[in-house]
Formats: structure tokens, C-alpha cells, sequence
């Protein structure tokens, strides 16, 4: 008998209701192929941060890898249109996803001490390295599409059906892939772990298929799993980054935003790291609140208001971007148990601040913690502060809908009449580009903005008053302190007097339609490595 002109054989190894497994490897392959990309995003975020220059490196070659996929999966179903070689994509597809997080563990932890020893052609060359282990998984992933069409099409008529119905499977499948991993798996397993979830439930998906259809090929697979957990136990062991010198790690996590890190040194200092481990986000001893870093400048902020200005005009302060609570303790320590708002995006921070900072209830009965993001919490709270404090911009990830016009407008709007905004902002020693930006858009909303260089560091502090000022009432106010104030107050006003430096302004402007802020920083990183900064990095 023969078949009808429109009538395509896909080959005789297919069970006798051929697509419904069939849609179920596809689903499972869209799951994995997302699943595979959001982890390449925190498997190089948790070192190189989440900036959007490390996004488009990443969903630019996966977008080539699935390209290349796509073209290779359609000529190989014509050349092979069997459901053996289509599991058996499956099944390597799986093994090989599974080793992305095992080889790529030992480059990863190469690069974090590459970028915290400031190597950027190490850095960079292990950032390549990492994309590089995607090309053969993501490339097998994106045949699965084209080949399951060739396999379920048996009649021209529905084909546009068919391949319908088997893109939409797929990108359910994507979905699921998504949101799974960023909402609740890797905040509880983990990246690496992750990587190894979805790879084992597409094995199983291969396996069974191989199964239904040749059990002897089914079989000649199980040496992937063994190498994989063999690998595992070699592979996941000590931190992905090591402790700074001779520090201790007290914690470590990922969460949801971040790799988390709680370093503890010989002398009984607490740090907080986030991510690439470049910056100290808090910092905490039992017996010192002040460190000579960045948190002490937000202490000077309201004495830029005319004098005298005392401890006691200081009522009331929010805080976004509260990380593990430094500044909070230290205007505790500096003005009483005044109300004290903290916005902190990742509540796994906050658990961080509470076990090992004195951020709690028990140290800290005062300050109120919200794991928000900081501008919808603001304007929700509805409440005036004296003082308003973000220390939410840590390059190169520096959220733009903190940095524009409308969002200063809100922030005036919470504040007191003589109230003060305090800005922590990066920079380089020749590179003032996204000071001068800030500065001139702080200057659309307050009359007076006062800029701090805080010294050996990149970050410039930016204070914006309510009331006209001028730098000379910090200077005053520092003369006028009253007896009995507490020694923290006076060291950083000191220290904030002689930091001083000129403002300047720029052509850039920051509003919610245009904050073109990323590109600045990219910029400025790029030409800071390309002028020798890894070098300035190094020096003590």
C-alpha cells in the first residue's frame, strides 16, 4: 500500500503514541535550556557581578549557541529522523549541562582571586573561559526543537500545527525554567546544585525515552551520572571564594540577589562581601563603631545645615541600602536610640546582620528593617526623617530607578525641613563622570549639594540640603560641638572637613525615561583597567 504524497515517515523505533512523551522531553529541554541560562548569569554574578554588560555577554552567546543549535538540530533530523538520536541529544545534552558548574568551579574560583588581587587579564580571560562551557550544551539544547518537528509531523497538512503546538510546549517549558531557579531553587540549593537539579530530571526524560525505544542504549548511558557524582564530591567542596588573608568565613550563602560571604579577621573584625568580593559592605567589631571607611561620612551629613547644629537636631534617619546595619549602629552609638528605617532588598542579608552584626531587636531595639525594594518602600512610609541615607550603589550594578530626578523628588518629600540626603557614589581618581552627573541631578530637586572624597578609596560621599548651605557651616558645626558629645562625631567631622572637595556638574540629567547610568559606570570600569587601575587595586 502506498502513502499519501503528504505523508512523512519518521522511522519505525516509535512506541505506539509517538508525541506524548515526545512533548514532554520538549518541555523539559525549554525548562532547561532557561534553567541553564539563568544560572550562567548567577554562576558568573556571584564573581563578576550582574551588571548589564555581564547580561549581554551572556543571553548574546546563548542567543548564538541556541542559533547554531537550531540550524545543526533541523539537518540532523533530516540525516537521522530517529527517536533513538533524539533522546540520545537529550541524555549528553543533560551529562554536559551538569559539568558546566563542576569545570567551571575551579575557573571561577581562579577568577575571584583574580578579581579581588585586581588581574584583569585573568579575570577576563576566565569570564571567557566560563561562557565558552556553554557553547556544547546550550548548542544540543537548541536541536531539540527542529528535531522533535521533523519526528512528529506525519502529514504536511498540520505541520504548522505541529510546530505550533511543540513551540509553545517548549516555552512553557521556558517559563518554568525562568522562575523556578531565580524565585525559589537557587535561594535554596544553590547555583551549582541547581545546574545539577535540571540536568538530572532532562536525563531522566532521555533515559525513559531510550528506555521505551532500545533498553540497550538506555543502559550505555549510566556512566554519566557516576561521572557526574564522581566529579561533585571532588569539585563542591570549600568556598567559591577564598577568605581575605588570614580571615576566617563565618557564612555562606546565595540568595535570591547575591553571594554572600562574612569574613571574620585575627583582630575580631566582621566584613560583609557581596558577589565579586571587591567591595566591604559592613563592617562590624565588638568594641568600635567607627572604621575610617565610607559609613562614617553619612554621620556629618545633617551639620552641613547653618549652626549651631547639635546631636540632639538629629530625630529620625532611613536607610537605604542598609546591608548588615554599620551605619545604623553608628548613629546609635552617636545620637541615642532614635527611630532608625532600614530598606534592604535581600532579606538573607538581613539574617546575615542580625546573626553576626548586633542587627537585632536585642542591640538595636530602635532600628525598623524592611526587605524591600528602597523606592517602593519609601513611598509607602509615611514619614519625615532628618536624615536620609542610600548606600544602595555598588558598582557596577547601580540601580537606576535610585538615581534619577523623580525618585530625589520623592526622597525631598520625606524629609524634614532642614533635612539632608546622603549619597555614596564610585568613581576613579581621573574619572568623576557619575559624580558630576549625580551632583546635577540632585542639584534639579535641593538648592545645595556638598561632595566628600573618601580617602583611599573610589567613592565620593554626596550630601543635598533642604535649606541653601555652604560648606563653612560643616567647619562651624565642628567648632561648636558641645561638651559631651560622643568622640565618633567629632573624628568624622574632622575627617569630613578635611575630605572636602569641589562640586561639579555635567550634561547628564537622570530621570525615570533616561538614566543611562550603566553605560557610565561600564565606561568608566573599562577605561580605569585599560589607564593600569588593576594595578592602583594592588597597592596597599
Amino acid at each position: 500500500m502506498t502513502q499519501p504524497a503528504n505523508f512523512i515517515s519518521t522511522t519505525g523505533d516509535q512506541p505506539r503514541r509517538p508525541n506524548a512523551f515526545l512533548y514532554v522531553a520538549v518541555f523539559t529541554a525549554g525548562m532547561t535550556t532557561m534553567a541553564v541560562e539563568m544560572g550562567a548569569s548567577r554562576l558568573l554574578g556571584n564573581v563578576f557581578g550582574t551588571s548589564n554588560l555581564v547580561w549581554a555577554n551572556v543571553i548574546g552567546l546563548m542567543l548564538l549557541y541556541l542559533t547554531i543549535g537550531y540550524t545543526v538540530g533541523g539537518r540532523w533530523a533530516d540525516r537521522s529522523p530517529h527517536r533513538t538520536t533524539f533522546y540520545g541529544i537529550l541524555v549528553w545534552g543533560a551529562f554536559l549541562s551538569a559539568l558546566i558548574p563542576l569545570v567551571a568551579r575551579p575557573v571561577l574560583t581562579t577568577a575571584a582571586s583574580a578579581v579581588v588581587g585586581a588581574e584583569a587579564a585573568l579575570a577576563l580571560g576566565s569570564f571567557l573561559s566560563v561562557l565558552v562551557l556553554f557553547a556544547a550544551p546550550i548548542t544540543l539544547l537548541g536541536c531539540v526543537s527542529p528535531f522533535a518537528i521533523r519526528l512528529a509531523v506525519t502529514d504536511v497538512r498540520s505541520a504548522g500545527k505541529t510546530s505550533g503546538r511543540i513551540y509553545a510546549i517548549s516555552t512553557l517549558g521556558s517559563l518554568v525554567g525562568t522562575f523556578a531557579p531565580v524565585l525559589l531553587l537557587i535561594p535554596e540549593l544553590g547555583t551549582f546544585r541547581t545546574f545539577l537539579l535540571f540536568a538530572t530530571v532532562l536525563y531522566v526524560v532521555g533515559f525513559v525515552g531510550l528506555w521505551r525505544l532500545r533498553r540497550s542504549l538506555a543502559l550505555r548511558t549510566l556512566w554519566m551520572p557516576l561521572v557526574v557524582a564522581v566529579v561533585s564530591l571532588l569539585v563542591l567542596n570549600g568556598p567559591l571564594r577564598p577568605p581575605v588573608g588570614n580571615a576566617t568565613i563565618l557564612f555562606e550563602d546565595e540568595s535570591a540577589y547575591n553571594y554572600i560571604q562574612v569574613q571574620q579577621d585575627p583582630a575580631g573584625n566582621r566584613y560583609l562581601y557581596l558577589n565579586e568580593g571587591q567591595g566591604i559592605h559592613s563592617q562590624w567589631h565588638p568594641d568600635q563603631v567607627m572604621f575610617g571607611r565610607t559609613w562614617d561620612f553619612f554621620l556629618i551629613a545633617p551639620y552641613f545645615n547653618a549652626p549651631p547644629f547639635v546631636p540632639d537636631d538629629v530625630e529620625s534617619l532611613l536607610l537605604v541600602g542598609l546591608a548588615a546595619g554599620t551605619v545604623a549602629r553608628q548613629y546609635t552609638a552617636a545620637y541615642g536610640d532614635i527611630p532608625i528605617d532600614g530598606i534592604e532588598i535581600d532579606p538573607t542579608i538581613i539574617e546575615a546582620g542580625e546573626k553576626f552584626f548586633d542587627m537585632n531587636r536585642e542591640k538595636m531595639p530602635n532600628l525598623t528593617v524592611y526587605a524591600q525594594d528602597g523606592r517602593y518602600i519609601l513611598n509607602t512610609l509615611n514619614k519625615r526623617y532628618s536624615v536620609i541615607g542610600i548606600d544602595a550603589y555598588r558598582p557596577p550594578y547601580i540601580p537606576a530607578h535610585l538615581t534619577t530626578v523623580e525618585y530625589f523628588r520623592e526622597v525631598r518629600d520625606h524629609l524634614t525641613d532642614d533635612g539632608v540626603v546622603v549619597i555614596n557614589v564610585g568613581r576613579t581618581p581621573t574619572d568623576r563622570r557619575l559624580i558630576d552627573a549625580m551632583t546635577t541631578t540632585l542639584l534639579q530637586v535641593f538648592p545645595t549639594v556638598h561632595a566628600m572624597d573618601v580617602p583611599s578609596s573610589f567613592n565620593t560621599i554626596l550630601v543635598a540640603t533642604i535649606q541653601p548651605t555652604t560648606t563653612d557651616n560643616l567647619i562651624q558645626n565642628l567648632a561648636l560641638l558641645p561638651p559631651g558629645t560622643h568622640p565618633i562625631l567629632g573624628n568624622a567631622l574632622a575627617l569630613g572637613a578635611a575630605s572636602l572637595v569641589p562640586v561639579e556638574t555635567s550634561n547628564i540629567v537622570f530621570t525615570d525615561d533616561r538614566a543611562p547610568v550603566e553605560t557610565i559606570v561600564d565606561s568608566l570600569v573599562l577605561n580605569f583597567l585599560i589607564s593600569g587601575g588593576a594595578e592602583q587595586l594592588q597597592q596597599p
